[in-house]
């Protein structure tokens, strides 16, 4: 759970996507509190985690576990 924001990071940066194009995206209204996810200053609840695996297409175990790496 501790490289989550990372891994949403990489996951935005390689779809060329800006913090408020993924807050759109994710129907979320403060792209704010994705950037603090990304640099771990806020946990991601359940819901967010399952929107973001779904969004991005992986699964919420490789966004949730850090031994775990994005393919």
């Amino acid at each position: 759970m501790q490289r989550f924001g990372e891994k949403l990071h990489t996951l935005r940066k390689q779809r060329g996507l800006t913090l408020r194009e993924l807050a759109a995206a994710l129907e979320i209204s403060a792209f704010s509190y994705i950037s603090e996810i990304e640099n771990g200053k806020k946990k991601p609840p359940t819901e967010f985690v399952i929107k973001v695996a779904r969004f991005f297409n992986v699964s919420a175990d490789q966004l949730l576990m850090d031994d775990l790496e994005l393919e």
